[in-house]
């Protein structure tokens, strides 16, 4: 059985990255999207709140599973027995970032990191970019999964 993680902050989730785990979710036995838990960052949901969300979203793919993670992304590998990171990448800007942490990862704990190009439809796509737009008044609802959206509204307008 292959079992992969695809993990992030996702706060909030958005269809960005629902795209890259119902891909990542056709391709392989398992995915386990992983929720970090930073405590040095500050964020719009608290990682139960995004675990949730993932879980209402992510209902239909019998495949994935949701779980928070701290610390090393390959300690939770090794933990759960997953063989690879999925990582989403929108430009050459991720890239650079994330060929380095794939050969840390790699070189620390030999687990291997997968790149998926996003859909074109979600390049430009961010959730610090969402928050920000959502924030002012944009509308955000082409964005992101209903669920997430009536939270994403809620949540700000209590700001």
């Amino acid at each position: 059985m292959i079992r992969v993680v695809c993990p992030g902050s996702f706060d909030p989730v958005t269809n960005g990255h629902l795209d890259i785990i119902s891909r990542a979710a056709k391709l392989h036995d398992e995915v386990i999207v992983g929720v970090l838990r930073n405590p040095s960052k500050s964020s719009l949901f608290t990682a139960d709140e995004r675990v949730e969300l993932l879980r209402e979203v992510s209902k239909d793919l019998p495949n994935v599973a949701v779980a928070k993670f701290n610390g090393l992304i390959v300690d939770f590998c090794r933990a759960n027995e997953v063989s690879a990171i999925v990582k989403g990448l929108r430009a050459v800007t991720d890239f650079d970032y994330e060929m380095q942490m794939a050969q840390m990862n790699y070189n620390q704990a030999g687990v291997e990191t997968l790149f998926m190009t996003t859909n074109p439809l979600y390049a430009f796509l961010s959730s610090s970019l969402v928050k920000e737009f959502a924030r002012y008044g944009g509308d955000v609802a082409s964005l992101v999964p209903e669920p997430v959206l009536h939270q994403l509204t809620e949540r700000l307008a209590r700001e």
